[in-house]
């Protein structure tokens, strides 16, 4: 019904930059906001940063000034650019959208299969 597919991630060394995309596609009829999440191992999925349709952006407080998450509407796509990558920020990460689907009663989440992420020399 929906589909959420994530790319971009990989092994990054400290200080490096990776950018994330997550593209939607299916019977959309329309998204809310769109985000990126995080789960290290070991640890609980964590909020790393969201974007409503409107372009309102909410960041966790450790990514502050060094990621910055956007969005193309008409593409249904959201997109992560992460800069001076640290070793803390080894995850797997995860797109997550609220979609309201053709013929459904309001909105639901969706979540993409994730894509690893590692920052190390």
């Amino acid at each position: 019904q929906v589909q959420l597919v994530e790319s971009g991630g990989g092994l990054v060394q400290p200080g490096g930059s990776l950018r994330l995309s997550c593209a939607a596609s299916g019977r959309i009829l329309t998204i809310n906001h769109m985000g990126w999440y995080r789960q290290a191992p070991g640890k609980q999925r964590e909020l790393v940063a969201t974007i409503t349709s409107g372009g309102t952006t909410n960041y966790a407080d450790s990514v502050k000034g060094r990621f910055t998450i956007s969005g193309d509407n008409a593409k249904n796509t959201v997109y992560l650019q992460m800069n001076n990558l640290k070793p803390e920020d080894t995850a797997v990460y995860s797109c997550n959208a609220e979609i309201w689907v053709y013929s459904g009663r309001g909105y639901s989440p969706f979540w993409g299969q994730g894509t690893q992420v590692t920052v190390s020399s």
